[in-house]
């Protein structure tokens, strides 16, 4: 078997400054320019940028360190390890299940690498309600194209596999485009197994990527590492962070060993959409205008399976690979939610744990898993007056957990989208289909599918909705009546504090948003670099 080289062990070796989690003990104090909470896409673009510039920069990371060597495409070794809950974060009532990155790079390390730049639309949708006058398309192209070739985005050039197949083949019949995605990836061996961390280094996480080259310039990195609070001190209008608070944890989050106090010119949160609202209530920050936490969205995914004749085999080759943005623009943005349709990963615990029915039922469906194939639609959520998303609270623990009522515009648009999935793939050449709901049968025709699919029930709990895409919480504005943050991540009310990750985005994206974090942290990240050094 070809032995793949391992970076983070060759810079391990080299003498990169990692503590925490078995890399040596966190001392009780640390001193920098800039503290930045998470390792994620915002995290990493960040602490790269800072170091470049010459800047002692200190990254915290809850989750562990692992790399190539560790990715053995096993579902069993990766949830646990590398996912948030052990991929089963849920919303507060259990509805939706959230899967996000916990580990070195976040969610980066573990996602499908589809990488789409931020819609027009939603630049607009910004700039008119929000005033961020620089979310253009124009403006932003510069900081999406550093990023591309940082990352090598490029279309995927290699036939789609059988799953995606059925995407193209069925909007082809059908009239509608669906175009090939752009993937970070460089020397991919089409394993499929992108949601269970790269063991080939062919996706450009920031694990491969950022992170490794700020640490190749003198930053440090904790990891298993809990930020606890910032300390704040000064009144609700002329806040400064005085310190980050932190503590070891074990890879269960317990607590490890005693706190750590950093201190730093300058404070970056970028732990994701749930956890940097949590830190910010955790601290007490000042929210005059009860902003903090709220209108935190998700893309709602709802998912279709159907049964094919031929072997579709769906865990084998690029995840993601074709798209349709067609249902994306229903009239006007803030009209009925659109849509985008994908096409996700089929593995028998992902599989399992998200499909219908119990028992006997369950066991026939798995036994016909190699002809299955899955189609998903992300739900455009937080444009429509109705579609106002979710809010971050915190458990007695301090731990966070996300509110998100699945509201009746929410369902109609998962309706529609159920529809439309059933007829994609039975134009494709379904046997069978079958939408992720408790009540709903294996359909044999599009014409059955389309009446069944008219009646169901659509709620919470009996309708599968999940998720892997968490936004907002921390809006950017231009005025702190409307945004948490100013439009370049400084914090309206808080004095030496920035947020650079997806909790700025006023609204969801409409797309896979690891791009448009990416771009957004870019373009902060230099106006931090500019305001620091004067």
């Amino acid at each position: 078997m070809t032995q793949i080289p391992d970076p983070i062990k060759a810079g391990l070796a080299s003498g990169w400054k990692v503590l925490g989690g078995g890399h040596g003990p966190l001392p009780n104090s640390l001193d920098c320019d800039v503290a930045i909470v998470g390792s994620g896409a915002g995290a990493g673009v960040s602490a790269e940028l800072l170091a470049q510039a010459g800047f002692k920069v200190v990254m915290v990371e809850a989750g562990p360190l692992r790399s190539s060597s560790d990715f053995r495409q096993r579902e069993s070794d990766a949830y646990p390890a590398l996912y948030q809950e052990g991929a089963a974060r849920k919303t507060a009532d259990k509805a939706i299940n959230i899967m996000q990155g916990r580990c070195v790079g976040g969610s980066t390390t573990v996602n499908w690498t589809s990488s789409f730049r931020t819609p027009p639309g939603t630049l607009d949708f910004w700039r008119e309600r929000y005033g961020l006058e620089d979310a253009t398309e124009a403006a932003m192209a510069p900081w999406f194209e550093q990023i591309e070739q940082r990352l090598n985005m490029h279309e995927w050039e290699t036939s789609p596999n059988a799953n995606n197949e059925v995407l193209r083949r069925g909007a082809a019949k059908l009239g509608i485009e669906a175009p090939v995605i752009h993937r970070n990836v460089k020397g991919c061996w089409n394993l499929g197994s992108c949601g269970m961390g790269c063991p080939t280094n062919a996706k450009q996480s920031m694990l491969l990527t950022t992170i490794p080259a700020a640490l190749d310039l003198g930053a440090t990195l904790l990891v298993q590492t809990r930020a606890e609070r910032l300390e704040l001190s000064g009144t609700d209008d002329q806040t400064q962070v005085q310190a980050l608070i932190c503590r070891p944890v074990n890879l269960d989050d317990s607590p490890a060993g005693p706190e750590l106090r950093i201190t730093a010119r300058h404070y970056i949160v970028a732990g994701g959409a749930i956890n940097s609202p949590a830190l910010l209530l955790r601290s007490k920050a000042p929210d005059p205008h009860g902003l903090l936490g709220k209108r935190t969205f998700l893309h709602p995914v709802v998912i279709s399976s159907a049964q094919f004749e031929e072997r579709i085999e769906g865990w084998s080759g690029a995840p993601q690979s074709i798209y349709s943005d067609h249902f994306m623009h229903i009239g006007s943005i803030d009209g009925p939610l659109g849509f985008k349709l994908e096409v996700p990963p089929l593995h028998p615990s992902l599989m399992s744990a998200t499909m219908t029915g119990l028992g006997p039922t369950s066991i026939a469906e798995l036994g016909r898993f190699p002809h299955a194939q899955a189609m998903l639609a992300l739900l455009r959520d937080g444009f429509h007056p109705q579609s106002e998303g979710g809010s971050v609270a915190l458990k007695d623990d301090g731990s966070p957990v996300l509110d998100y009522p699945l509201t009746e515009v929410v369902m109609e648009g998962a309706r529609r989208a159920l529809l439309t999935m059933a007829q994609i793939q039975f134009a494709a050449g379904a046997l069978s289909v079958t939408p992720m709901h408790e009540a709903a049968p294996a359909y044999t025709s599009w014409e059955q599918a389309q009446a069944g699919i008219q009646a169901l029930a659509l709620k919470p709990h009996v309708t599968r909705v999940v998720c892997a895409h968490v936004m907002g919480g921390c809006a950017m504005a231009a005025d702190a009546q409307r945004g948490v943050v100013r439009p370049d991540g400084q914090h309206w009310q808080i004095g030496k504090l920035s947020i650079h990750d997806g909790s700025v985005f006023p609204t969801s994206i409409g797309a896979n948003p690891q791009l448009s974090v990416y771009g957004q942290a870019a373009r902060m990240t230099a106006g931090l670099v500019k305001r620091l050094k004067g």
